[in-house]
């Protein structure tokens, strides 16, 4: 008599689909606010700065000859990319195919934030100083299998160092 109800509220305590973190939530709230706008200077990287600054994760930028870091590396393999999380290109070639046409980009440093997940690689970022919305926040579509050169680093938002 217990069984079928115990399970019931084991099944229905689990959540199939998890949360969004804090920050990531935050940052994708601050993208929101700024969407169709120039965040700054309108560089790619002012966008990631001040949604990671609004949303009270750590930036570390201390040398405009390095990569900016953004939170935890994850490897998008073996963790699941979230929206909010931080993308890093870095002289990245893509190139993909639809019917019978190829087409090709690139990017060389470039800053983006991952703001929804289609599915596994396949993401709508939403960046800024692109030839598509110019100095503007605007969302296009990337996905990891079109990559066929360079680097894609992404980054999970985490609290200010301390």
């Amino acid at each position: 008599m217990w069984k079928p109800f115990l399970l019931v509220i084991l099944f229905s305590s689990f959540s199939f689909k998890a949360e969004l973190p804090t920050l990531n939530a935050k940052v994708i709230e601050y993208v929101d606010s700024v969407m169709g706008t120039k965040v700054d200077r309108g560089e790619c990287w002012d966008l990631a700065a001040k949604a990671l600054a609004y949303s009270g994760a750590y930036f570390d930028r201390s040398s405009l000859k390095t990569i900016s870091i953004y939170g935890r590396k994850l490897n998008p393999k073996k963790e699941e990319v979230l929206p909010g999380d931080m993308i890093q290109f870095e002289n990245v070639e893509l190139q993909w195919k639809v019917d019978n046409t190829t087409f090709s980009a690139a990017m060389g440093q470039h800053t983006a934030i991952v703001y929804q997940v289609n599915g596994t690689g396949d993401y709508e970022i939403a960046h800024q100083n692109t030839s598509d919305w110019g100095k503007k926040v605007g969302v296009s579509n990337f996905n990891l299998n079109h990559v066929t050169k360079g680097k894609v680093m992404i980054y999970r938002p985490i609290k200010e160092k301390g």
